[in-house]
């Protein structure tokens, strides 16, 4: 797990090493165990390292492999590079390192673009071929590593988070009025390609962008499974392919050459991850949770379970208990860790234990996923499960995922940040008409395991671990699970309130107390019910002399929030802390 930065000439001039330089450093968190910088020709690339495989200097980045012509430089962990090398070296290809970096050299050169599709794994990379200059840039199937874009006449830049891109300087910094109407409609996600900021684009998950050295682009989507229940296995059946796929996922993701923990919550998903580790084997396992006091009458950790789940398993269980006070002190550094603004208030939460947890590990592994791969919210419980009309189906999903519509957008922001028509619904309704799912619940899915579990939780546990050299795998995004969960019968997702199969896995490996609990949401109760200090913070992010000259938001509104701070979204997000987050987040990386 790294940081990495870029770019890439097209107008004859030499590439900006010390902007690339300056967007590696802003990365440090990413990547504390070194950093590398290589230029040659119109290409200069930058590398932040987090040591996981191949601790050595051998796997140090930018690599260049100097017979066969190509440097890389990658972030994430290719689970399968040590089948990969074994066939290329079968192929005759000769390896100087042990790391899957490497892997990635020589599978370029061996398979050239379609490399992508040999990798299991998550991974954001760039290879450039030293003679043509040719680029290539990846992004994998689920979008679980990030990659940004900012592009300028004549140079491209990219690195692995957005605040890089702006260290790097010369960005486009006004606010793009469409993902303000969706951050506003989604609840802070901001679907690929667009970001907050005009100068700033994302490349999709299961992308790759080929960049000719006279600047043309071409861009492929590599993966795009359908969805659609495939009959062929009768219950039993299924439930073993899904328990296999799983306990795989599981294994694959220990491959390090350092320990892996886990993050228990103590809910189902987690739980399953310490259930199929010790299962193989895994002993000494350390595992970590976190909790805060209660407020507002809402209890503020979940111990009781992940308590249970540890003591099974004999793991050496890590607790840590955050009072009120320090939960509104890391708001700032919480902040400054996102690389686009976040909304969830267990964000914190992540921050505060990945602080913690890195003092023990370098890998864990993350239960996030489950619920959008294998319908574990209440929400999917009500929608349809045969062949529908697309247009149908965008109401009610909207109905139930929307934190507001296109009016009550129009009601907070700014006059000239006001768009055409309702552009978050069209989003959606394009979506929905495009082929591979036929029904509201395969359509709903689809796009949130595509599109909004990549910009929420995904990016939500990548920011927070890596701004402390904290590296989270996430196995329930394996892609070969998550096409057997595509086509897995719609009863065996949605059934006993959401995530039947998982569930009935469960109850073979796990206390009935755990798997058959009410489902649980991590709990930050300090950040729900805003007190006075987090209300004061607040009014000084939106009311204060940046964000009245920025204008993002009218003020009337803003007061009106200030007046009744626990006024909630339709999903019970804070509106005064989605506001404030935004606003916060501008100046900590757009103001500096």
């Amino acid at each position: 797990m790294c940081g990495i930065s870029g770019e890439i000439r097209f107008d004859g001039a030499a590439p900006d090493v010390a902007a690339v330089a300056r967007m590696t450093s802003a990365q440090a968190g990413r990547g504390p165990d070194g950093s590398g910088l290589w230029s040659s020709g119109a290409v200069a690339l930058g590398h932040r390292r987090l040591a996981i495989i191949d601790l050595s200097r051998r796997g140090d980045q930018p690599m260049v492999d100097p017979v066969l012509g190509l440097i890389v430089v990658f972030n994430g962990c290719i689970y399968n590079y040590r089948d990969l090398r074994q066939s290329l070296e079968a192929d005759g290809y000769r390896f100087f390192s042990s790391s899957d970096t490497e892997v990635i050299l020589k599978g370029y050169h061996r398979w050239g673009e379609a490399v992508v599709e040999h990798l299991i794994g998550m991974f954001a990379f760039a290879v450039t071929e030293r003679d043509s200059g040719r680029c290539l840039l990846a992004r994998d199937r689920l979008g679980i590593k990030p990659l940004y874009l900012a592009e300028q006449p004549g140079r491209l830049r990219f690195a692995s988070t957005l605040p890089a891109l702006l260290a790097g300087g010369d960005v486009d910094t006004d606010v793009d009025p469409v993902a303000l109407h969706h951050y506003l409609t989604f609840h802070a996600v901001v679907p690929a390609p667009r970001t907050l900021l005009r100068g700033v684009t994302k490349v999709a998950p299961a992308t790759t962008v080929l960049i000719e050295p006279d600047g043309t682009r071409r861009e492929r989507c590599f993966w795009n499974p359908s969805f659609g229940s495939d009959r062929a296995r009768s219950e039993p059946e299924w439930r073993e392919a899904v328990a296999d796929a799983l306990r795989r996922a599981v294994e694959r993701r220990v491959v390090a050459d350092v320990p892996v923990g886990v993050l228990l919550s103590g809910g189902l998903d987690s739980s399953l991850i310490v259930a199929l580790l010790a299962e193989a084997g895994q002993t000494g396992l350390q595992t970590f949770s976190i909790g805060f006091e209660s407020a507002g009458g809402e209890q503020g950790d979940e111990f009781h379970w992940s308590d249970q789940v540890a003591a099974r398993y004999g793991t050496d269980h890590h607790r840590e208990v955050v009072p009120t006070g320090a939960v509104l002190a890391a708001v700032p550094g919480t902040v400054a860790a996102m690389a686009e603004p976040m909304v969830s208030h267990d964000v914190v939460a992540f921050y505060l234990l990945s602080r913690e947890v890195a003092q023990h590990v370098k890998v864990v592994q993350s239960g996030q996923g489950a619920d959008e791969v294998f319908a574990g919210y209440h929400w999917y419980q009500d929608l349809g499960t045969e062949p529908s009309d697309p247009d149908d189906d965008v109401d009610r999903y909207a109905a139930v995922f929307f934190d507001r519509d296109d009016a009550e957008v129009d009601e907070i922001v700014a006059a000239h940040l006001g768009t055409e028509g309702d552009p978050s619904r069209q989003f959606v309704r394009d979506c929905f008409a495009s082929a591979g799912a036929t029904t509201t619940l395969d359509r709903a899915l689809r796009i949130d395991a595509g599109v909004m579990l990549v910009e929420d939780p995904v990016k939500r546990v990548d920011n927070t671990t890596m701004a402390w050299g904290l590296e989270a795998r996430v196995p329930f995004l394996d892609h070969e699970l998550v096409e057997l969960a595509m086509a897995c019968p719609a009863a065996m997702k949605t059934g006993q309130g959401g995530k039947a199969v998982l569930k009935d896995i469960g109850r073979e490996l796990l206390p009935r107390e755990v798997v058959d609990r009410p489902k649980g949401y991590f709990p930050v109760p300090p950040l729900v019910h805003l007190d006075r200090d987090a209300v004061g913070l607040l009014r000084e992010a939106l009311l204060g002399p940046s964000a009245q000259a920025r204008g993002l938001f009218r003020t009337d509104h803003v007061e009106a929030l200030l007046a009744e701070p626990e006024r909630l979204t339709r999903l019970r997000y804070n509106q005064l802390w989605e506001l404030g987050m935004l606003e916060m987040w501008m100046q900590a990386h757009v103001d500096h």
